[in-house]
């Protein structure tokens, strides 16, 4: 357990003391070993929150309330490319598209995406873009 390590050479560092010493001494130890923990718990809150930036994954779509995405993954991937047909038409950056491109590449299997992106590019693809 890394995290208990880090607070027992916290503690270490911050008193000599033993556990066979002075209460005054070991009441040190206390207040030293209260203060490592919390500063091993604000590191790992750090931690926990540079995670969760980088965690990318479909929200909750209130459209799709059940267990199986499918549908969720499909209508994704067809809003992305008539996002992106939308903007470019207009001439305007396409980059509030990418939101589509994260929510289906979280959702859809690979498989899927390969076949559908191959589908377009031999104009069979059954969906209106």
């Amino acid at each position: 357990m890394k995290g208990l390590t880090e607070m027992l050479e916290c503690n270490r560092s911050r008193s000599s003391a033993s556990a066979t010493e002075t209460p005054a001494l070991l009441g040190q130890q206390v207040t030293v070993l209260l203060y490592c923990c919390l500063e091993l718990k604000k590191v790992m809150a750090e931690d926990i929150q540079e995670k969760l930036q980088k965690y990318r994954t479909a929200p909750f779509d209130a459209r799709f309330p059940n267990q199986n995405q499918t549908r969720n993954c499909w209508q994704n991937y067809l809003d992305y490319y008539r996002c992106q047909k939308a903007l470019e038409a207009k001439g305007v950056d396409v980059a509030p598209c990418d939101w589509y491109k994260r929510v289906f590449t979280s959702l859809c299997p690979v498989s899927w995406i390969e076949k559908w992106d191959t589908q377009r590019d031999e104009g069979t693809f059954p969906g209106k873009i």
